[in-house]
């Protein structure tokens, strides 16, 4: 905690008052004593006696807090307190607000029974609150009484209705005073061009720590760097918060992270609009001038290529690109991230992060590859420290320990719980020495089945129902994700199945498996719709080998099935449901040494495509319906067969 009393208020107070007086324009209008405070170099009054502030405190009939008492016997009150706060009061001018401002029934009113203490405090502090501002435009300055630390010290909490936030919360007096000192510096630091140039020995002294936490940054050294540059953009630096925000935003951090003076600037314009642009790009709902807000400043072609990257983005076409041997890692990482090996495309880039070139130097890491469709997905707070801690644009360090791999391999983190517990059915197809573009022409309906452009699950999903204009109770045509299952292998992953009919159920294994081997698991161990059920077949050059189905309780099973996938292992007892889904997906995974990868799955961009229906075709006396989606509006159609199936209507 730090001694407020040893502060050297003398010195603090000196140099504000300098630097005040330094900032004024020469042929401004101002009042006589503002006039009298430049020329004297000095924004206070003369020191306050002890007994001054006695009396005041016998006054008030509380004694004053350690920091405020120092600050009075330096000086008895203080103009300018900030840019909103022209006269704090002294001895003379504190008085207890006691709701003068009838902002304690204000925020009463917004107070329900859950409030909780700090809401509370908030409403309370206008009854018994310290007033201290004297003039100021409309801003508040109450010291409380109320809450207080260990060394007597009173939190102070300023507030503005302009300002539209709740109280603004101090440690204590001192706390307050160098927050408005910063206010002060950051203001100046903004002021137009016919004031003269806001250069002093403080603002000298923050542009070199500016520029030694920008080589801190390079070297990988980012946490002393942000720590450096936050300091620095309080007091209103340039520069400061637009590096700062190339840390913040690697750090997963978008709130208020606007690059500002870089985003604008040409030389750094194509890699740091990338990211801003896709933070907008959800909010299709809103209006997209929008966009344009944190780009004051910027030339027609700028704001031009900032809407053109916005429908790439939105559109999925956005492709990042970078100079140099690390652009040529872009590459290969995008073509792995592709099929689905996040893991590796990640390494991929980490390891030629020494190689990436700065397009100036004001440019801290590579930022465009977070908007990219296929890389943006590899980013997680943990990585981002990786890449941050990383030395780079030829400047020495000692290499980032890399981080652990998001993808645990096989198959078993599917019996993990995802959030919201949505993850009760699945189902997969692993074809052995093809890559995944041949899947469709395996699975597909026919030959012009064709693989989508990557997707998430949730876009991909909602496209293929936006397109479809035929829905049928019967066909099973399932929205698969497509990539590489490890060393051999590739799979096709749906992972939100309709109900398993085991009725009607036919596995696709033996089309996938022309000239190779393929494997099909449909696992619904936990499944919300109707019994437990598992199922397993495996083929080898167009023929099933072997196969089992567990449903209704019972197993089924045909073929020669190794004794490591024996069902009879897994679903004697299933109590623990969770447990025979890990122990059944381990020994598929042991049996065929192939893996599906989680975070591409889960959080990626996967190419997908429609196979053919998982269904027989319906017999002789089954019943179904088709709805056709036309221009006028939807049309149900009937089809009925003979037959003694007895499946009846869905």
């Amino acid at each position: 905690m730090t001694d407020t009393t040893a502060f050297d208020w003398q010195s603090f107070l000196l140099r504000w008052s300098g630097e005040w007086a330094d900032s004024l324009p020469e042929d401004e209008t101002r009042s006589e004593d503002d006039e009298a405070s430049r020329q004297a170099r000095w924004l206070g009054f003369p020191r306050a006696s002890e007994e001054r502030i006695a009396a005041m405190e016998e006054r008030l009939g509380r004694r004053m807090p350690p920091s405020y008492r120092e600050f009075l016997k330096v000086s008895d009150g203080w103009r300018h307190a900030g840019g909103f706060v022209w006269l704090l009061a002294g001895t003379e001018g504190a008085r207890w607000h006691d709701n003068e401002s009838g902002l304690a029934d204000h925020f009463e009113e917004y107070l329900d029974e859950d409030a909780g203490p700090e809401e509370r405090r908030e409403a309370d502090l206008w009854r018994h609150g310290l007033q201290l501002d004297v003039e100021s435009d409309i801003t508040h300055v109450l010291m409380d009484p109320e809450d207080v630390d260990e060394d007597g010290e009173w939190a102070v909490y300023t507030w503005a209705s302009w300002r539209a936030s709740p109280p603004e919360r101090h440690e204590n007096f001192l706390e307050f005073m160098q927050d408005v000192y910063r206010e002060f510096h950051s203001l100046r630091a903004r002021s137009s061009d016919n004031e003269p140039a806001f250069a002093n020995d403080t603002t000298r002294k923050l542009d070199d720590q500016v520029e030694e936490a920008r080589l801190q940054a390079l070297r990988g050294n980012w946490e002393e760097a942000v720590r450096a540059l936050d300091e620095a953009k309080e007091y209103g630096r340039p520069r400061a918060r637009g590096l700062g925000d190339q840390i913040r935003r690697l750090l997963g951090q978008t709130y208020m992270v606007y690059f500002d003076g870089l985003v604008t600037d040409p030389r750094y314009a194509p890699e740091l609009l990338a990211p801003l642009v896709a933070e907008h790009a959800p909010r299709s709902h809103q209006d997209d001038s929008t966009l344009t807000f944190h780009l004051r400043g910027a030339d027609d072609d700028l704001v031009s290529l900032a809407y053109s990257m916005l429908d790439q983005v939105r559109s999925g076409t956005y492709r990042y690109t970078a100079a140099g041997p690390f652009g040529e890692a872009v590459e290969r990482a995008r073509k792995l991230a592709r099929w689905g090996d996040t893991d590796g495309a990640w390494r991929t880039l980490s390891e030629a992060l020494p190689l990436w070139e700065p397009l100036g130097p004001d440019h801290l890491a590579p930022l465009g590859w977070v908007a990219d469709p296929l890389l943006g997905p590899l980013l997680t707070p943990e990585r981002g420290r990786e890449l941050l801690s990383t030395p780079r644009g030829g400047q020495p360090g000692e290499a980032s320990r890399p981080t652990v791999g998001l993808d645990p391999g096989g198959l078993t983190w599917l019996a993990e719980p995802d959030p919201g517990n949505n993850r009760t059915s699945y189902r997969f197809v692993l074809v052995e020495g093809v890559e995944p573009a041949d899947l469709p022409g395996r699975l597909g309906n026919g030959d012009d089945t064709t693989l989508n452009e990557p997707m998430t699950s949730w876009e991909a999903r909602h496209e293929s129902l936006r397109s479809k204009q035929e829905f049928s109770s019967y066909d099973d045509r399932a929205l698969m994700a497509v990539g590489r299952a490890g060393s051999g292998w590739s799979f096709a992953f749906d992972g939100d199945p309709a109900p398993f009919r085991r009725q009607r159920f036919v596995s696709p294994v033996a089309g996938a498996s022309a000239g190779t081997r393929a494997v099909v698991v449909w696992c619904g161990l936990r499944t919300w719709h109707g019994e437990p059920f598992f199922h397993l077949s495996v083929a080898r050059d167009g023929a099933e080998q072997y196969a089992f189905t567990y449903a209704d309780g019972e197993v089924r099973q045909s073929g020669e099935v190794p004794p490591a996938l024996n069902p009879d292992q897994f679903f004697g007892d299933l109590d623990d449901s969770v447990e025979v889904e890990r122990a059944v997906l381990e020994a598929v995974a042991g049996e065929f040494g192939a893996h599906l990868p989680r975070h591409a799955i889960v959080n990626g961009r996967l190419h997908t495509f429609v196979t053919r229906s998982w269904t027989r075709p319906p017999r002789d006396g089954e019943t179904y319906a088709v709805i056709r989606l036309r221009s006028s509006g939807p049309h149900a159609t009937g089809s009925e067969r003979t037959g003694d199936d007895g499946a009846g209507t869905r």
